[in-house]
């Protein structure tokens, strides 16, 4: 048994831990179920559920939050566009951010699924920054996609 102060006061039944937290009019919390005798605290537990509330604002603050840019690629793209493309990657990653690559295919370009995976795996090849893949290569309705992420 703990009293709101943080002072050990020894062991003794529930009923008289509820009895000296009724009288101070605070809560009694069970801290630590598992030990042998379990370990209760007194405090006022609205005030504690406050400051904890506060503190995960705080802390989810601080988190840096990474984007994930998207890059889409036609099924037909030419050369040069790719090199536009793989330099927009390129500069994502260096800027610390995960980027999703697609490759869409419409209409009848859908019955060649097998160079659409291909043209993607290639695109991927032409890739100079580090990265490493987050999430394979992945079959959606409309096409292809992958998700990579800089090397740390």
């Amino acid at each position: 048994m703990i009293d709101d102060a943080g002072n050990q006061l020894g062991v003794m039944t529930p009923q008289e831990a509820l009895k000296i937290a009724q009288q101070q009019e605070l809560d009694l919390v069970e801290i630590a179920p598992t030990a042998k005798p379990p370990v209760c605290k007194i405090m006022d537990y609205g005030k504690y559920q406050y400051q904890q509330s506060k503190l995960d604002r705080v802390n989810k603050s601080k988190q840096k939050k990474i984007d994930t840019k998207g890059i889409r690629i036609g099924f037909r793209t030419e050369t040069h566009d790719l090199e536009v493309k793989k330099a927009m990657v390129e500069k994502f990653l260096q800027k610390g951010q995960k980027v999703k690559i697609e490759i869409f295919l419409r209409g009848r370009e859908k019955a060649h699924q097998d160079l659409a995976r291909t043209n993607l795996e290639n695109f991927i090849k032409i890739i100079t920054v580090p990265f490493i893949t987050e999430q394979e290569i992945k079959k959606y309705p409309g096409g292809f996609n992958t998700v990579i992420a800089p090397k740390v």
